[in-house]
């Protein structure tokens, strides 16, 4: 009788876990295959327990629930991988399906087993020689899964790329109680005069596999656990007092075994809630050490991303569940734009930066020929929704928000909240640094600019009465000495031009103006511009300077025709922030070795060029708060973008 409770509490408990699952898939690498490995489990065991509830007369039925075991094992192994993030090719995955099928197949056909009585478990199902086709492909495909754990556990991959080791250690503690409670079959199997006590065991088996998992990255998963580890132990404490009380009273009395019992459960409660605390959530308590320790490891970094990152990294050490650190950067809004690398091109740009950073190590890219159904881990706003501690600041003094904190207990949040003060106090330090770097890295490009307009100045005042003298002097030169003397005088006075261009200080005009039109007039004056269809039959901007984006649009199409013969494209992108405008050609491309020097001054691959083209270009750009770049937008070999806010 004890065991049949067992089982139907498993089969209870196991379908109720699923629909749990599968309403919090989404913050589970793997969810919904662990669901179906449930729901699996739940057939498996129907399939033992369908005899001893209704007869013989479906017994043909159980068989064929049995016979299922193998494409179990294959869920697991998938769900394995998938947890894991293992880098498993899809050919391996594909091959454990097609291996637990076939063997599903197999057994369904022969159906090999039958049930005997037991006398401990009732109708029990004994495996025959057919059966080997089913255990080995369930055995190998079970060793496959819980090789991937033991992996990942081990640290293989070194990549930082798989959940949390106690996550891992926690599933794979799981599959081995599992194991356990699987040996009170092989007992009954083997005819051993012991009872299968193991299989006793068994309902605490996908409480284990999913608390294992929620554990790490739910806080309402830990508070339903405290909840229930509480009532277990008040019900126990309970069923103590009840065994004690014939010992303690010469006479017995209901009334007095209740009364003594409601008095012991009110008289513990309190302490076994605080014990299942510090049991679920250790170092609810914060010290004076732990506050020294926190501000030491938060003065290392020099930037809001890398305080983040330790931020994140502390605080999921101290709770044991992964915690998300957003920060922003109030230095960016007042920080000059500055011209980004090319390679730096998929970074954030907006003007208040938002670092969003989690506990593990950066991910990589996937190897070549690695499987989609093991893909490098998303972000965290697709696999799992960690509490989030976010650090705003409000012009005066940074404030923490808090979002999925609700579950967590009064001990933890209270651990979250010091430490966000002395965040508060570590960012209030990186961003001031930060303030002062980006002013002084201002105040020496305007001290650069101001010595090289003075120069430029110089030179072209120095410069234009000898470039005079010089054509004159060659007036009744041969036609072919006056053309090439002409051509270079031309090549000095573009240079000197664009250096004064460059090195001056700029003002900007901005003006309302249909950004459409200009880019008509540019269409109709320079040959072989043609603009694609992306563009709207207008577009009317307010804080762009017309004549300063036109010229920035005529450098990067001189730029495109000395690369490509056959013209170039004009494009756009719109979002509700940007404009980007694209100049595309299908010239030879940018060497990789000059990409990092490409909005420099005086660095030019064209030998007509003066070097400063794209340099005045970066200039236009950050005077309206972008940037240029070099971007990729196949089939176009080359692409320079212009990134302007709306």
């Amino acid at each position: 009788m004890l065991l049949r409770v067992a089982m139907g509490l498993s089969l209870v408990e196991t379908l109720l876990l699923a629909g749990v699952l599968l309403a919090w898939a989404d913050r589970v690498a793997g969810g919904r295959l662990l669901a179906a490995f449930l729901a699996a489990i739940a057939i498996w065991i129907t399939g033992n327990e369908l005899p001893n509830w209704f007869g013989p007369g479906v017994e043909t039925l159980a068989l064929h629930l049995l016979a299922t075991a193998p494409l179990t094992s294959a869920v697991f192994f998938h769900f394995c991988v998938v947890f894991c993030r293992a880098p498993v090719s899809t050919g391996w995955v594909r091959a454990g399906y097609a291996l637990g099928g076939l063997a599903a197949l197999a057994s369904q056909v022969l159906l090999p087993a039958r049930f005997s009585d037991h006398p401990d478990i009732g109708r029990l199902a004994y495996a025959e020689t057919a059966a080997v086709i089913t255990s080995v492909s369930w055995v190998v495909l079970g060793i496959a899964g819980v090789a991937v754990l033991v992996r990942t556990l081990l640290g293989a991959r070194g990549d930082g790329q798989g959940p949390p080791r106690a996550q891992v250690a926690a599933v794979t503690a799981s599959c081995l109680w599992g194991l356990v409670c699987l040996a009170g079959y092989a007992i009954a199997l083997m005819d051993w005069p012991i009872y299968p006590f193991p299989l006793l065991a068994l309902p605490l088996y996908p409480l284990m596999l999913v608390y294992g998992i929620l554990r790490y990255g739910v806080f309402v998963a830990n508070a339903w656990a405290g909840k229930a580890l509480v009532w277990t132990l008040l019900l126990a404490a309970g069923a103590a007092i009840v065994g004690l009380m014939p010992l303690l009273l010469p006479f017995e009395s209901r009334w007095l075994s209740g009364l003594a019992v409601a008095a012991g459960c009110l008289a513990l409660n309190g302490p076994v809630r605080r014990f299942v605390q510090r049991l679920i959530y250790p170092g609810g308590a914060v010290s004076a050490q732990d506050l020294g320790r926190w501000r030491d490891a938060l003065q290392t970094p020099d930037r809001l991303d890398t305080l983040a990152a330790a931020a994140s990294r502390l605080l999921s050490q101290r709770l044991g569940t992964a915690v998300a650190v957003v920060i922003d950067d109030p230095a960016a809004m007042s920080a000059p734009a500055q011209p980004p690398q090319p390679s730096q091109r998929s970074q954030p740009s907006s003007s208040s930066e938002r670092l969003r950073l989690e506990p593990s190590e950066p991910s990589e890219a996937p190897d070549a020929g690695r499987t989609s159904l093991a893909p490098t881990p998303p972000s965290v706003d697709r696999i799992q929704h960690p509490p989030l501690l976010a650090l705003r600041h409000d012009g005066t003094a940074w404030s923490p928000q808090w979002s999925g904190w609700d579950a967590a207990p009064p001990g933890q949040r209270h651990v979250a909240e010091l430490f966000a003060s002395v965040l508060a106090d570590a960012a209030q330090r990186v961003a001031q640094a930060q303030l002062v770097a980006a002013r002084e890295r201002e105040r020496q490009i305007q001290a650069r600019l101001a010595e090289l307009g003075a120069l430029a100045a110089t030179v072209a005042h120095d410069i234009r009465n000898p470039l005079n003298i010089i054509g004159m002097a060659v007036a009744l030169a041969p036609a072919d000495t006056r053309q090439e003397v002409a051509t270079q005088v031309a090549r000095i006075a573009h240079l000197t031009s664009d250096l004064l261009d460059y090195a001056k200080p700029w003002k900007l005009q901005a003006e309302r103006s249909d950004l459409r039109a200009l880019v008509d007039r540019l269409v109709q004056r320079e040959p072989d511009v043609r603009l694609s269809e992306a563009w709207p039959q207008s577009l009317w901007t307010e804080r762009l300077d017309a004549r300063r984006i036109e010229q920035a649009l005529v450098n990067l199409i001189e730029n495109a025709r000395g690369a490509s013969p056959d013209g170039c494209v004009l494009d756009i992108d719109i979002t509700p922030t940007l404009l980007r405008l694209h100049v595309c050609d299908m010239g030879a491309g940018v060497p990789a070795d000059f990409r990092d020097r490409l909005f420099e001054p005086f660095a030019s691959r064209s030998p007509g060029g003066t070097g400063l083209g794209l340099a005045i270009v970066s200039r236009i750009a950050q005077a309206h708060e972008g940037r240029a770049l070099l971007s990729e937008r196949p089939p176009w070999s080359t692409c320079f973008t212009l990134e302007l806010p709306r």
